[in-house]
């Protein structure tokens, strides 16, 4: 079963708030999906960013505490490898900005510079863990903005401030 097949077994706000979550697509690809089923933008927006945080607080624990442990894990540190190097090599200019650089590197619209790439580079900014989950949830604020404006232009940043529409985060 493919991920769209997947996904629409949950109902449309759930399925905006698990692509979400996802690594890769992360509200990246779940603004998108959720005006395509004419989901308030609002509501998008807020989904999105909910789904897009859920799994921050727990990789930046795990990643402080397996940093080490993943890269040298026999069947999954091959990957942890190339993704810290990647990381590490795309983020250098961000590393002297510290708190600042992680906010500008996650809210950067691009595949890969999300919250799970920010988690990683807070990591290895060696960021404390509040500090770190700030700067990566402005990141993800930034981002759906930026993407909300990418996919729908001003009507969609103006569907994103209705007042209403976020009143209503779950209609009957």
């Amino acid at each position: 079963m493919s991920l769209p097949e997947w996904v629409l077994l949950f109902p449309r706000e759930l399925a905006v708030v698990i692509i979400s979550a996802l690594p890769l697509l992360e509200l990246r690809g779940a603004i998108p999906a959720g005006f395509y089923w004419e989901i308030p933008g609002c509501q998008v927006y807020l989904l999105a960013f909910i789904g897009n945080m859920l799994p921050v607080l727990p990789l930046l624990l795990i990643f402080r505490f397996f940093f080490e442990k993943l890269k040298n894990a026999r069947f999954v540190g091959r990957f942890f490898r190339w993704w810290f190097s990647r990381v590490e090599r795309n983020s250098r200019q961000f590393k002297r900005f510290g708190f600042w650089g992680v906010v500008f590197l996650v809210s950067i619209p691009l595949p890969v510079t999300g919250a799970w790439t920010g988690s990683v580079a807070a990591t290895l900014f060696r960021l404390n863990v509040r500090r770190a989950f700030l700067a990566i949830a402005l990141g993800v604020a930034l981002a759906g903005i930026l993407v909300t404006l990418l996919v729908n232009g001003i009507t969609g940043l103006k569907e994103l401030l209705n007042p209403g529409a976020c009143l209503l985060i779950f209609p009957a």
